[in-house]
């Protein structure tokens, strides 16, 4: 036999259209499914959102780092060369840049600035990070040894007052050995660009160099601090990183850019699943007045009920006929929600720009955000447990009322009709 007849299904079509005298009920079934729409739309969009900024940010923490670095524990890399064919073995390999790094303090004038000065090959480094494509003024490929040109953050620049063209002073720690004992050496260099990735660590404390005059300034010889690499696969670094542990000489650290920014993103992943959690309650909201819309058609139809019993309807098909009423409020509650959803996430920058213009407000102040449009990025993955969590507590929902129907003594129901 069916699991469901027709009349069944009939029936609990048209309990969800009740007119007449059952307008009210018919309303309150309005409501409900348009509370299980906003809560999935409303779930939709935020987590879109969320996905959003999470990319933004991770794309512009990327164009200052690296998807995985290989570096000494306590020495720079002096023969770095001979450890390319093994790292350029893994097929996940795009891309692999030497680089030098330490720490400086810049001076102008009376004003101090610290920051991390990373020297880089000009003709790889476009091959592992963005910012080229992050630069305001100048290029990467400007960087030539021997000039001693510097490329700073925006906001470094800032602060130092320094302008294109001028001149500012780098002391490093390095010392260089004097009759009178060990001083720090001193290099000017001449600013020759400017970048703004939208990242305060990369804007106000890096500056770059050219990678040889960061090895004569920073008495390396040919040595690197490190190599960057760049991967096919952003999200394999973690297992490529693993490998590489296992397989170079012992005395090399390997890290990935999950690990240098672990802290962040399990923030912003906890951040995500409270959001979820909280806009979870909208649609359980919604499921219990779905819960109370369902007990007020089974006392409505109480004598229908009796009645479908007296001519041999089964408590079972009784309980299905009001599944079916509550299972159609929440499936068109959620295709409804899930459209509109999907709708805003994938045109959130018009629809913000549209309410911005008609408001008069500014939503996303750049100065403040450095972005100019409310990121999004639909997952499915995240869609899809979505629309599964509203179907679910759509469907429980329907349980308990239903069952109360199948109860229903016919001979109770009509007694007094």
């Amino acid at each position: 036999m069916p699991l469901l007849n027709r009349y069944e299904l009939e029936l609990g079509v048209r309990y969800v259209r009740a007119k007449r005298r059952n307008s009210f009920i018919s309303f309150i079934s309005l409501i409900s499914m348009l509370g299980i729409a906003l809560g999935v739309a409303a779930l939709i969009v935020v987590i879109s959102v969320m996905n959003g900024f999470q990319s933004e940010l991770r794309n512009r923490m990327l164009a200052a780092t690296a998807h995985v670095e290989v570096k000494g524990f306590d020495a720079p890399l002096s023969n770095w060369q001979a450890l390319l064919p093994t790292l350029q073995k893994n097929p996940q390999v795009e891309a692999i840049a030497p680089y030098v790094q330490g720490e400086g303090m810049w001076v102008n004038g009376e004003v101090n600035k610290p920051s991390l000065v990373r020297g880089i090959d000009p003709a790889t480094e476009n091959k592992v990070a963005t910012v080229q494509s992050h630069m305001k003024v100048g290029a990467l490929t400007d960087l030539k040894a021997g000039e001693w040109g510097v490329i700073l953050g925006i906001d470094l620049a800032r602060s130092l007052g320094v302008r294109v063209g001028e001149k500012v002073a780098l002391v490093v720690p390095q010392g260089t050995v004097t009759p009178a004992g060990s001083v720090p050496r001193a290099k000017s260099f001449t600013v020759i660009g400017l970048f703004e990735i939208g990242w305060i660590e990369a804007d106000s404390k890096v500056a770059l160099i050219h990678f040889q005059d960061a090895q004569r300034l920073m008495q390396m010889a040919d040595s690197v601090t490190g190599l960057r690499v760049k991967l096919r696969d952003l999200m394999q670094a973690p297992a490529v990183a693993d490998e590489w542990i296992r397989a170079l000489p012992s005395g090399l650290g390997v890290s990935d850019w999950t690990k240098q920014n672990a802290n962040f993103f399990k923030a912003v992943k906890l951040e995500k699943r409270v959001m979820f959690i909280i806009l979870t309650l909208i649609v359980a909201v919604a499921a219990f007045n779905l819960v109370s819309t369902l007990v007020m058609v089974v006392t409505d139809k109480e004598a229908d009920i009796a009645i479908l019993r007296t001519i041999g309807a089964k408590p079972a098909s009784i309980m299905q006929i009001f599944v079916v009423q509550g299972a159609i409020i929440g499936v068109v509650g959620t295709l409804i929600g899930f459209v509109v959803g999907m709708l805003i996430s994938l045109n959130l920058d018009v629809v913000v720009g549209t309410i911005e213009r008609l408001l008069g407000v500014t939503f996303i102040d750049k100065t403040v955000y450095l972005i100019t449009s409310l990121p999004s990025k639909v997952v499915a993955s995240d869609v899809i447990a979505i629309v599964a969590m509203s179907l679910v507590l759509s469907f429980l929902a329907t349980l308990y009322p239903s069952w109360r129907a199948s109860r229903l003594n016919p001979a109770e129901a009509l007694r007094y009709d």
